[in-house]
């Protein structure tokens, strides 16, 4: 289904924000824009869970992100959440008030994840060229340094320093002092000098800023005369002694500093020159475009049928030499069983798409050893970076690939956390065992049905008894099912 209107939320570690757009044949049009400075970051506790304060200002600002989107289907509008969310120990508790709140789900993407889509949405913001480009994204928790060509990113890295996290470690009292400064500055170049090597190899002709840091810096050195249209070495050099000369940001009045950047502009400017130091950068560009705009745009791919995680999910089958006809007969066999098992309920039947792609990826383990894997397979999909699918989507996919064979009582956690994981189990691991001989098979009629808390399957016996190996699998099935509180009839 296609839809005239899209929305995307960015839950940023500094500010909320919420963009909905028009879509007109393969373009966007923006109609309404949000922003909340909820700087989420900040609430983050020396033992990394998010505070009460924090927590209650991300609901509040998700309040009023409901009323906006009230109305809009669920497929139309995608919400990520970054580095705050990363790192937090308590955000799966905070995630469900929130979903609640907010009235949609809540993706937390990976940092790489994170540039790609920063990427997409600065790209389309610029005009296109054939040249490299350095997009560099400073955010509040976490950087994103990608170089790309056109629309295709060519290097893309996420690096563990943000505007709040850097005012907060090395500002935290709101003095601002020399030598804090050159610390974090070293601090920076630290963290950005691990990828500095590979980026200058691929090489780029134009350095672009993106997000709220990078378009502050250029305010206030155009307001003040110290550059034309851009952030420049001299300008950023200036910008850092008005900072120590000021000594507190509570006395900071620089002219086109806005007030609700004031708290984190020491961090993000000593962020920002260490860039420019370790990567010997002379001048950035500013882009309008973000997160927020790359999210809209892979959204709109999804929704046109060019999602980007079907594209991924070939290159990982390519990659790792998977059995393409294998696969074929366990997904095609696994999705009819899902049909009937959905029986009209309507619940699993939107998830059919991950079903066809841990199929399509279930024996990805076996380039690395045929014994246990499931569990290598398992491994890779849980760790490897996998472009267009958030946290909790490669926790599904390497949840339900971890669950095609062998012991089921290690899943327990996962089924009772979402039931239907459990179902998409149950279609998966009979299609493993009826195509076990890796050969195309006359099967019999297989009836399936689901109640809660079990399965039934029904099987020809007849042809049971032609095929022990099967039979004897069915059987071992009960118990495994069992061992995670589900009964299996047959």
């Amino acid at each position: 289904m296609e839809y005239n209107t899209l929305g995307a939320v960015d839950l940023g570690s500094n500010s909320f924000h919420l963009v909905i757009a028009r879509v007109a044949g393969d373009q966007l049009y923006p109609l309404d824009s949000l922003k909340e400075t909820v700087r989420l970051g900040s609430g983050l506790t020396p033992d990394k869970n998010l505070d009460s304060l924090a927590q209650d200002r991300a609901n509040a600002a998700l309040k009023r992100f409901s009323e906006r989107l009230a109305g809009m289907p669920r497929e139309a509008v995608r919400v990520v959440g970054t580095n705050a969310l990363r790192v937090a120990k308590n955000a799966k508790a905070f995630l469900r008030q929130a979903e609640e709140t907010l009235g949609f789900p809540i993706e937390v993407i990976p940092g790489r994840e994170e540039a790609r889509l920063i990427y997409l949405g600065v790209v389309h913001s610029l005009p296109m060229s054939h040249q490299n480009r350095l997009v560099v994204d400073i955010g509040g928790g976490s950087t994103e340094c990608i170089i790309g060509n056109r629309l295709k990113p060519k290097a893309m890295e996420s690096l563990y320093m943000g505007c709040v996290s850097y005012t907060a470690r090395f500002f935290h009292d709101g003095r601002i002092d020399k030598k804090a400064f050159k610390q974090a500055q070293f601090a920076a170049r630290e963290q950005v000098q691990a990828i500095a090597a590979r980026f200058q190899k691929t090489g780029w002709k134009e350095a672009v800023g993106s997000s709220g840091t990078a378009r502050s810096i250029a305010e206030v050195l155009v307001k003040n005369g110290q550059a034309a249209r851009s952030i420049t070495a001299p300008g950023l050099e200036w910008l850092k002694d008005q900072l120590v000369a000021a000594g507190d940001f509570r006395k900071l009045s620089i002219e086109g500093l806005r007030e609700d950047r004031v708290p984190v502009v020491a961090g993000g400017v000593a962020i920002m020159s260490g860039v420019f130091d370790e990567l010997g950068l002379d001048e950035m560009t500013v882009a309008e475009g973000a997160l927020r705009d790359g999210v809209l745009w892979d959204l709109l791919g999804r929704v046109h049928h060019r999602d980007i995680r079907e594209v991924t999910i070939e290159q990982f089958a390519h990659r790792y030499h998977v059995d393409a006809v294998q696969a074929q007969r366990v997904g095609t066999l696994a999705h009819e069983l899902l049909k009937e098992l959905d029986d009209k309920a309507g619940d699993l039947v939107p998830l059919a798409g991950f079903l066809d792609w841990a199929a399509k990826l279930h024996e990805v383990g076996i380039s690395i050893a045929q014994g246990a894997y499931h569990k290598h397979s398992a491994y890779i999909l849980a760790n490897a970076d996998m472009p267009g699918f958030s946290r909790q989507e490669q926790g599904w996919l390497s949840n339900l690939v971890l669950a095609q064979r062998g012991k089921l009582s290690k899943m327990r956690p996962a089924f009772e956390d979402d039931p239907r994981l459990a179902a998409l189990a149950f279609c998966l691991r009979l299609a493993v065992i009826f195509y076990r001989s890796r050969r195309t098979l006359k099967l019999p009629k297989l009836r399936v049905a689901r109640k809660p808390r079990a399965f039934r399957l029904e099987v020809d016996p007849a042809w049971l008894a032609e095929n022990s190996l099967a039979a004897l699998s069915l059987e071992a099935e009960r118990e495994q099912w069992a061992s995670v509180g589900y009964a299996l009839e047959t």
